[in-house]
């Protein structure tokens, strides 16, 4: 236990796993939306509506429930940026994912207590947690209440640019999930990532 970092408090965890099993339901619903059809429907249309408004208002609060933690346990900070050489900082850690793990060398950047994300991590979660996300619940909540929505925005319908917005920050928010839940298994095995979102509990590669 000597070598290991409790890394993740019990409020991120929680938050993590409610985060990660609304977008999974919002995920697969909106799949479902996106490609219904009457005769071959993989969820009944009223079931992935219901079962989609509720799990876009569900991740809303749990969104603001991690901008509440992460200022009252200081977790900010891990999502400050500090821009002094952080392209070489960005291109050190691509070349690792890319190129040097696979000659067996070790991460540039090792996970500590003041340094829960590598460069490239943080630089992703930033995006998700503090732009595609945002965009994803307020576009949702404005197809929820469509009356709050302006008839036109930049000339199109309001409504139109709403899902517009709603839907490609889905493809990103799909995209990031399947990217994030393969680099969990680039850890000192493939499966100490996911025990350490269970556990709190970060065992360093090497």
């Amino acid at each position: 236990m000597n070598n290991k970092i409790y890394l993740y408090p019990v409020a991120i965890r929680v938050w993590h796993f409610i985060n990660a099993i609304m977008i999974i339901l919002l995920i697969i619903t909106g799949v479902s939306l996106q490609y219904s059809d009457l005769e071959y429907t993989f969820i009944r249309f009223d079931y992935s509506v219901t079962i989609h408004n509720i799990a876009g208002v569900i991740l809303t609060i749990d969104y603001l429930l991690f901008i509440i933690v992460n200022i009252v346990t200081g977790n900010y900070r891990h999502y400050r940026i500090k821009f002094k050489k952080y392209p070489q900082k960005l291109w050190k850690q691509f070349y690792y994912y890319s190129y040097g793990i696979f000659k067996g060398e070790n991460p540039p950047y090792q996970i500590t207590l003041k340094r829960k994300f590598n460069p490239l991590q943080q630089f992703s979660y930033v995006l998700v947690m503090y732009l595609f996300l945002p965009i994803l619940v307020f576009s949702g909540i404005a197809l929820l209440l469509p009356e709050v929505i302006p008839n036109k925005i930049f000339g199109y319908g309001g409504i139109m640019v709403a899902d517009f917005f709603h839907v490609i920050n889905g493809f990103f928010a799909t995209v990031f999930l399947f990217v994030h839940v393969y680099f969990c298994t680039i850890g000192k095995n493939p499966l100490s990532s996911f025990r350490s979102i269970i556990n709190g509990w970060h065992e360093p590669n090497h």
